[in-house]
C-alpha cells in the first residue's frame, strides 16, 4: 500500500480502456450528474486536495463524469458475489438498508437483486464515483471494481474503505493509464521473466507471436482478481503490499545480501513474477499443443480457480533469486527508452 494508507484484509479478457458512452446501456442513470454519496475526511491526509477542487482544476468534463457515472452502474449490478461468505455485515443487510444504499446513489434497475447484492452494488457506485472525483485523470476504467470489491468485502465503513483504495490506487492506477504505458512496462517485464527462465518456451511466444505476452493482460490489470478465489486474492495482496513495505522501508538488495542467503529479496514486482510462474507451470501444455495468441489466452482463463497461490509464491521467489538482477537491468533501460 501506500506510505499514508495502510489496511489489512483477513482471510473473458478486459482491457483497461477508458470507457465511452457506447459501451453504456439506455437502463443506466442518465440524469444522475453528481456523486449522491461520499466517503468522510477521516483517515485522510492533510496535505491531501479535496476531491472536487482537483476535479475543478482539470479538464475533464461533465459528460466525462456521467459517462463514468453510467458504467460504474453496470459494472457494480454484475460484480461478482464470490465475497458472500466472507463479508457477513454486508450480507445480513435488511431489505430497506439496502433500498437506502441504492437511492443516496441513485442507483436502478436492481428489482431482481438480492438486498446484499444490491447493498454491495451500492458501495461500489459511492466509492468508484468519489474516486473518480478524487483522481480525475484517471477517473473509471472497467477492472477497477474488481479491485474495490474485496477491500468492500473486509472493511464496513465507506470511508475507511475510501482511503484504502486509493492507497492501493496509488500504484495500481498506472494499469489505466490511458497511454498504457504502466501495463506495457509490466508485460515487457513478464515477458523478460520467460525469456530469461525458459528460451524454448520463449522462442515458442516468438513463432506464434506472442512474446509480448499480452496474454497476460488481464492477470497484470486487476492483479489475478479473476484468476484466483476471494481468499487467494486477498492473500497475494497482503503479500505484494507486505513487499513493498519492505521496499519503502529501505531493504535492498545490498543490505539483503549480506544477512539473508538463498532467500528472494523484497520487491515492488511480486505480481509480475508470479503471472510469469503461472504461465511456466504451463509450459508444456503452451509448446506442445499451442499454436496461437487465442489458444493461449485461452490457457490463461482456464486458469480460474485452479492456482495454488502458495506454489505461485514459491517458484515466483525462486525466478527472483535467480534472475532479478537481469530483470532490473532491463527495466532500466526500457525506461530509459521511454524518457527519451
Amino acid at each position: 500500500m501506500s506510505d499514508d494508507v495502510s489496511c489489512t484484509l483477513d482471510i473473458n479478457y478486459t482491457g483497461s480502456t477508458h470507457v465511452n458512452s457506447e459501451s453504456s446501456d439506455s437502463d443506466s442513470s442518465d440524469d444522475n450528474n453528481s456523486v449522491h454519496a461520499f466517503p468522510s475526511t477521516q483517515g485522510r491526509d492533510d496535505n491531501s486536495t479535496s476531491p472536487s477542487s482537483i476535479y475543478n482544476n482539470t479538464s475533464r468534463t461533465k459528460e466525462d463524469f456521467v459517462t463514468w457515472q453510467r458504467i460504474i452502474r453496470l459494472d457494480a449490478v454484475r460484480a461478482d458475489t464470490e465475497w458472500f461468505p466472507y463479508s457477513p455485515f454486508q450480507a445480513l443487510v435488511s431489505q430497506a438498508k439496502a433500498r437506502r444504499a441504492a437511492a443516496a446513489v441513485s442507483l436502478k434497475d436492481y428489482a431482481h437483486l438480492e438486498p446484499w447484492k444490491i447493498f454491495h452494488a451500492a458501495r461500489l457506485v459511492a466509492i468508484l464515483e468519489a474516486y473518480a472525483l478524487h483522481d480525475p485523470e484517471i477517473g473509471y476504467c472497467q477492472g477497477m471494481s474488481d479491485l474495490l470489491s474485496p477491500i468492500l468485502t473486509v472493511i464496513p465503513e465507506d470511508h475507511e474503505a475510501f482511503w484504502c483504495f486509493v492507497g492501493f490506487m496509488k500504484k495500481a492506477r498506472q494499469n489505466f493509464r490511458v497511454d498504457e504505458v504502466g501495463i506495457t512496462r509490466q508485460l515487457g517485464i513478464v515477458s523478460k521473466i520467460i525469456e530469461c527462465k525458459d528460451s524454448r518456451l520463449y522462442k515458442h511466444l516468438e513463432k506464434v507471436k506472442a512474446e509480448d505476452c499480452f496474454f497476460v493482460y488481464r492477470m497484470v490489470l486487476v492483479m489475478f482478481r479473476r484468476e484466483l478465489t476471494l481468499e487467494q486474492t486477498l492473500f497475494l495482496w497482503e503479500v505484494m503490499w507486505a513487499e513493498q513495505a519492505t521496499v519503502r522501508a529501505g531493504v535492498g538488495k545490498s543490505s539483503w545480501s549480506s544477512r539473508i542467503k538463498h532467500q528472494a529479496p523484497p520487491t515492488d514486482d511480486l505480481l509480475l513474477y508470479v503471472i510469469a510462474a503461472s504461465v511456466l507451470q504451463r509450459r508444456k501444455v503452451i509448446i506442445e499443443k499451442y499454436n496461437s495468441v487465442e489458444e493461449i489466452l485461452g490457457e490463461c482463463h482456464s486458469m480460474v480457480g485452479k492456482l495454488d497461490v502458495w506454489k505461485l509464491l514459491d517458484d515466483a521467489r525462486d525466478l527472483i533469486i535467480t534472475l532479478r538482477s537481469k530483470i532490473e537491468q532491463y527495466d532500466m533501460g526500457s525506461e530509459s527508452k521511454i524518457g527519451m
